[in-house]
């Protein structure tokens, strides 16, 4: 198989294995604090969410650091990358546990998403640093496979620390403080493994070890223009439209996923811990697309191009979302998270690889920080857009046909892109 070969080419990269343990582990505690805080926030039987709850959560836990992000960009290419990673999972450790003391104590919501905004900030510069940090530990010519395979095993990690979470949730222990005390013991697990590296390897090559956190801030702005004006260059043309073109189907994922959480908790089921239940297979389907999307990427990548595997991708999902998201029944909507896990992924292997083969090393954290900002405004826009459009039962045909319109018209501008 010819994923696994790949695999294990990359494995013989001593640097690639240690930074790939690192991410798997502080994705897996992703994804188990993300679902504990979902199955709070959503499936608690004495709450009544709607859409609109919904959106103002994932607004309170992303916005604030849609601001931070540039920040974390300009201070990532300062800052020694394996120290990101080891004092960044330890301080997540540290507020996961004080997340978890927070809902044992019953606390009012705004003060849980304080500290639950703590965790989601510090992961701006860890994700970031991870990407930025890949070309360091493997060789040019293997960059699309990395690219395929290790931010896929990422998110294939958080899809199973949710599903360790799910059965913490539902077979272990019938509380979400506990699953958040399993999301931080993993973040100190991965603080751990990000000591097996030296200091220097990953990176950036004039980074400053103790820099004066005055003078970093003072340079944000500088930094910024100077990362905006790299990334608008022509030989880095196809990177900016890669982003605009991930950042509109990130949207689209988001306002699904509201979707889907509306339909699992009120219309597919009747009871919290069924919708719970079904809200994990969707997930385990949307992880078996991720699983799909690094097989097929880099074939679709050697054969098309990155901005053509792109196109294929968006106008894959603007045809099958209606076909399997309008029968609102849990089959096609299956079927449907699967869909949307393969196009979505594959199209972020493609735009990770446009961007990191285009950005030049010194600008690689200040792009990916920008990345990830488009990727927060995205995913709460598409929230907001969610919440005015879905009845309380979920079941909104106007929202499914906006978001193929969205994924068509991203196909459309992709392909006239590509042949100009």
């Amino acid at each position: 198989m010819a994923v696994v070969r790949d695999l294990r080419v990359l494995l013989r990269f001593q640097g690639f294995r240690r930074l790939l343990a690192v991410r798997l582990l502080s994705q897996g505690a992703d994804g188990v604090f993300q679902v504990a805080l979902a199955a709070y926030v959503v499936f608690s039987p004495e709450r009544q969410t709607s859409a609109a709850a919904i959106a103002s959560a994932m607004a309170v836990l992303l916005l604030p650091y849609s601001v931070v992000g540039p920040f974390a960009g300009v201070l990532l290419d300062r800052w020694r990358r394996r120290q990101v990673f080891l004092y960044g999972n330890l301080l997540r450790a540290l507020m996961a546990s004080v997340t978890a003391v927070l809902i044992l104590g019953g606390v009012p919501d705004w003060l849980l998403f304080v500290s639950a905004l703590c965790v989601t900030g510090v992961n701006r510069f860890v994700l970031a640093g991870l990407s930025a940090a890949l070309p360091r530990v493997v060789d040019a010519d293997r960059l699309v496979i990395a690219n395929s395979l290790s931010p896929t095993a990422g998110t294939l990690a958080a899809t199973a620390g949710g599903g360790l979470a799910f059965v913490v949730r539902l077979v272990v222990a019938d509380s979400d403080a506990a699953v958040v005390l399993v999301g931080a013991a993993l973040y100190l697990c991965a603080a751990l493994a990000s000591l097996r590296m030296a200091k220097e390897l990953l990176g950036p090559a004039r980074a400053l070890v103790h820099p004066r956190l005055t003078a970093a801030l003072t340079g944000t702005a500088r930094g910024l223009k100077e990362g905006l004006l790299h990334l608008a260059a022509p030989p880095r043309r196809e990177a900016a439209w890669a982003l605009a073109a991930m950042s509109l189907m990130r949207f689209c994922y988001g306002a699904v996923l509201v979707l889907l959480l509306m339909l699992c908790r009120y219309a597919l089921t009747s009871t919290t811990d069924e919708g719970l239940a079904l809200l994990g297979l969707a997930l385990g389907a949307s992880g078996a697309g991720f699983f799909a999307a690094a097989v097929m990427t880099p074939w679709a990548v050697g054969r098309l191009g990155p901005g053509r595997w792109i196109v294929v991708c968006a106008a894959s999902a603007a045809v099958l979302v209606p076909a399997l998201g309008l029968p609102f029944a849990t089959g096609p909507l299956l079927a449907g998270a699967f869909v949307l896990g393969l196009t979505t992924q594959g199209a972020k292997i493609a735009t990770d690889t446009v961007v990191q083969s285009t950005v030049e090393d010194d600008y690689r954290g200040r792009i990916f920080s920008l990345y990830d900002v488009l990727f927060n405004v995205a995913f709460v826009g598409a929230a907001a857009v969610a919440a005015l459009m879905l009845p309380p039962d979920g079941r909104s045909v106007p929202l499914v046909v906006t978001i193929a319109v969205i994924y068509g018209a991203v196909a459309v501008a992709m392909a006239r892109f590509e042949r100009h």
